[in-house]
């Protein structure tokens, strides 16, 4: 496929193109200093940080320069957004770099909604295997270091920079070979590649950034390809229909052969829309591959809310898993489980090669450690604070349905922030039966909706009694905890933040979650 040149219409989760690295952006605005500022004074200040693997800014001035040296020079380099989907770049330089993605065997992840969730429980149990892991999700919630984790962590500000500096040479001799650079969302596939080479992890676990067929990540050859829940997003790069978004989507869906000599891949698919599974299914038998479908081969067999969490029975390619305990909220992520622990029986063989079960107290001990920061993410009591990265209609619904299943509120404010060129009347129409009343406002980067824009489409679905306007988070955040708290102390009064990645984000800082 050609490139074009970039225009102007693009769009995180640090954004580029082909990847949900567009929904939540790398930069951050010189306006951030607004949001640090605020995080010392508002409100609704959540108490002290606990540690929840989302890594704070160094302490020491002189990394904390370097680490933002390296976020500047990856910032100002093209997003994907900007050119026709392409891994040509990104096979250049890992060919450069001697080709570290084949280094150790990978769980490939796309889906448009729950792949960041699945990836860190698909890397909690090949850890709690005594595996070593290299992980790379995006978009990061706070940190860029986020997006690159080995042993189930991320990797620290001085090795996310050395690595940078490593690759830097070579990143611009791909430059200088290319008609255009590196997008940062290439660079950073590479960096994670690298890093993960140079541990060296005994297992990769990758989700694309967008899509799957041209997202840079779609280089290595995995023995195990995930498919979570498709639903309609990034419409105008990957198509409007579930059929089309499938097809892109499928492309991580490929070949591999086996020690055998037979086609070794397995397909694990998360319950989709008929018009997607149809898509899916096709592929894996164009290629050979091993299909395993949430519903049929594995599943959630029963769920109960439990007092953080919930407790699961799942049923495994190789058998039942009885009294899991997941501390993450609703029927999404008991999915999500479902999807990851096929993930891990199929790259251990179990429903091919083996008929067994994994060692259920591992498992066990695997899901109880989960965490998923920015998902259903409780930050603060009295009122209590919820933060969610729903940053479309299907995540949405997942979070309104979760949330009255799991909070008993008698009264729940709203406080959205969107980016733009989103379904912001789908997700807002998703919440409105859960919403008392919203507070609309903007996160501090260029890439949020404009906030009166917002507030005309939350008035069309809300009515103008219960929408409120405020320009900045801090604010919106302080006058939906003062809504909150005028049913009096004693009530179940509670505030949802969502509406993008950047906002939880920010949301955090705010909250003192640093």
């Amino acid at each position: 496929m050609s490139e074009r040149p970039p225009s102007d219409e693009s769009e995180p989760d640090g954004l580029d193109a082909f990847d949900e690295i567009i929904e939540a952006e790398t930069e951050r605005d010189p306006d951030l200093a607004v949001i640090e500022a605020g995080s010392r004074t508002l409100r609704a200040q959540a108490g002290p940080p606990q540690d929840d693997g989302v890594p704070s800014r160094p302490q020491d001035p002189e990394l904390d320069r370097a680490l933002r040296e390296v976020e500047t020079e990856l910032a100002s380099r093209w997003g994907e957004t900007k050119l026709d989907p392409s891994v040509q770049r990104i096979k250049a330089i890992l060919d450069i770099l001697g080709e570290p993605q084949r280094a150790y065997p990978a769980i490939h992840i796309t889906g448009t909604n729950g792949k960041t969730s699945t990836a860190r429980m698909i890397e909690a149990l090949l850890g709690a295997f005594e595996l070593r892991t290299g992980r790379y999700t995006s978009p990061h919630v706070q940190s860029i270091t986020e997006r690159i984790s080995l042993d189930g962590a991320p990797i620290s500000a001085e090795r996310f920079v050395e690595t940078y500096r490593d690759i830097q040479p070579y990143v611009e001799m791909t430059d200088a070979q290319q008609e255009f650079r590196l997008s940062f969302f290439e660079v950073l596939t590479a960096m994670a590649y690298a890093a993960f080479a140079d541990a060296p992890v005994d297992v990769a676990v990758v989700e694309v950034g967008m899509g799957g067929t041209w997202d840079a990540t779609n280089v290595i050859d995995a023995a195990v390809a995930v498919v979570t829940p498709i639903s309609l997003d990034h419409t105008d790069r990957l198509g409007s229909t579930h059929e089309a978004i499938a097809t892109e989507k499928a492309g991580i869906i490929k070949a591999r052969e086996g020690a055998d000599g037979a086609a070794g891949a397995t397909v694990v698919l998360a319950q989709q829309p008929v018009e997607a599974a149809s898509v899916l299914l096709k592929r894996a038998v164009e290629v050979d591959a091993t299909v395993a479908r949430e519903g049929m081969e594995f599943g959630v067999l029963s769920r109960e809310v439990a007092v953080g969490g919930q407790l699961l029975t799942l049923r495994g390619l190789g058998g039942e898993y009885p009294d899991l305990f997941l501390p993450l909220h609703g029927a999404h992520m008991a999915h999500n489980a479902a999807v990851a622990l096929a993930a891990v029986e199929a790259f251990f063989g179990i429903g091919s090669q083996h008929a067994r079960t994994l060692d259920l107290d591992t498992v066990r001990a695997a899901f109880a450690g989960v965490s998923s920061p920015g998902r259903l993410e409780v930050v603060r009591r009295s009122p209590t604070v919820v933060l969610d990265a729903a940053h479309n209609p299907g995540g949405a619904r997942a979070a309104a349905e979760a949330v009255t299943e799991a909070f008993a509120f008698s009264r729940l404010i709203g406080v959205v922030a969107c980016s733009t060129g989103k379904d912001v009347r789908g997700l807002l129409e998703a919440f409105e039966p859960l919403f008392t009343e919203i507070v609309v406002t903007r996160y501090a980067h260029d890439r949020a909706l404009d906030v009166d824009e917002l507030a005309a489409v939350a008035v069309e679905v809300f009515g103008p009694d219960r929408v409120q306007v405020e320009p900045r988070l801090d604010e919106a955040i302080d006058v939906a905890v003062t809504l909150a708290e005028e049913e009096g102390e004693f009530s179940s009064a509670g505030v949802l933040i969502t509406g993008s990645v950047i906002t939880v984000g920010e949301a955090r800082l705010l909250l003192g979650r640093e």
